[in-house]
């Protein structure tokens, strides 16, 4: 077995309240190999952070009150930050930004963290969700245009479609539980995709490996499955690609990460067997990279996370000069995304 890369510096940005509580449950769920940082402009919500750096972002602007549902005012509040945000994401290799979209922070923020990630030189993959239905249509027109501005600025985007929790829920779930299981989904995205990277494993998967999946992928989907006893393996697998979660199927895909979790008593077989269900539905041409994880605390379970990269139109950076480079004198940003 080949030595493996420890060397890439891995960064999650939780913006937003949504964001922060989503960067707390990964915290919680002992993602290794990365560091943590919660951009909010609601200082209450900053205390209550487990991350290693808070970022206070736009003091001046809101007062640590937040952005009352506006994303402008989420906006112009990260690009006073700017300085703060570029010495916290300074060296990173890799940043995932992960919001709800739909308020104000997460929605104005993120795309100037996005970019701001960029111009440092980072891979910039957004893991972030689409409200409930019942939180109204203001904040479901609010987070359409904040997907947008970030497939705009990301190298790859994927998007959880809250309502679609409630296909995998029973119809006893309540509220605070929906919202939990909205963060334990994106958690599962970023360890799924930094697990790779960063954890032992049988099958050795490297930066390099998976930049070449996810840079300037565009639009990605994101599955999970888990399956216990008999055929454990090829069932997850097959939960994966058939979930809920999916806004669309693999078909066109032009790259896919598989991911493959278990105890060390998984077989090589096993692994195998998983990702043969997985290629058999993916484009004869995609690029496909898969990896195993050890994480003893499944026990008996194995889960399988899928991410399918390279659908639709690619970030829009094209709208940018060459030439526009973070200006450290100014506010770091290229004119295109200040509005």
């Amino acid at each position: 077995m080949r030595p493996r890369n420890y060397t890439a510096v891995i960064k999650v940005v939780g913006v937003g309240g949504g964001g922060t509580n989503a960067v707390n449950r990964m915290i919680k769920m002992g993602i290794k190999g990365v560091d943590f940082i919660a951009a909010n402009t609601d200082a209450q919500s900053l205390l209550g952070s487990k991350a290693d750096i808070k970022l206070d972002l736009g003091r001046k602007t809101t007062r640590g009150l937040g952005a009352g549902a506006n994303p402008e005012v989420g906006r112009q509040a990260a690009l006073d930050s700017a300085d703060l945000i570029k010495e916290a994401l300074k060296g990173s290799d890799m940043v995932f930004i992960t919001a709800g979209e739909g308020g104000g922070t997460g929605t104005g923020a993120s795309p100037v963290i996005a970019e701001i990630a960029h111009e440092l030189g980072a891979l910039t993959v957004g893991v972030v969700t689409r409200p409930f239905g019942f939180e109204g249509r203001r904040r479901s027109v609010q987070a359409e245009e904040g997907v947008q501005a970030l497939r705009d600025v990301l190298d790859t985007l994927i998007v959880i479609p809250n309502d679609r929790l409630l296909q995998i829920s029973d119809n006893n779930v309540k509220v605070n539980e929906a919202y939990l299981k909205s963060d334990e989904i994106l958690s599962n995205g970023v360890k799924g995709i930094s697990g790779l990277i960063t954890q032992p494993g049988v099958i050795n998967v490297d930066f390099a490996d998976v930049k070449t999946i996810l840079k300037d992928a565009g639009s990605a989907v994101l599955g999970i499955g888990r399956s216990t006893g008999e055929q454990r393996a090829p069932n997850a697998a097959q939960a994966a690609i058939s979930s809920p979660l999916l806004e669309a199927n693999m078909d066109g895909a032009e790259g896919v990460l598989i991911t493959i979790t278990g105890s060390a008593d998984l077989k090589l077989q096993e692994v195998d067997e998983a990702a043969r269900v997985i290629t058999e539905r993916a484009d004869d041409n995609a690029e496909i990279i898969f990896g195993h994880i050890v994480d003893e605390s499944l026990g008996d379970t194995v889960e399988v996370t899928v991410v399918a990269a390279g659908f639709g139109p690619r970030p829009n950076r094209r709208l940018r000069n060459d030439s526009e480079q973070i200006d450290n004198g100014g506010d770091g940003l290229p004119d295109f995304i200040k509005g």
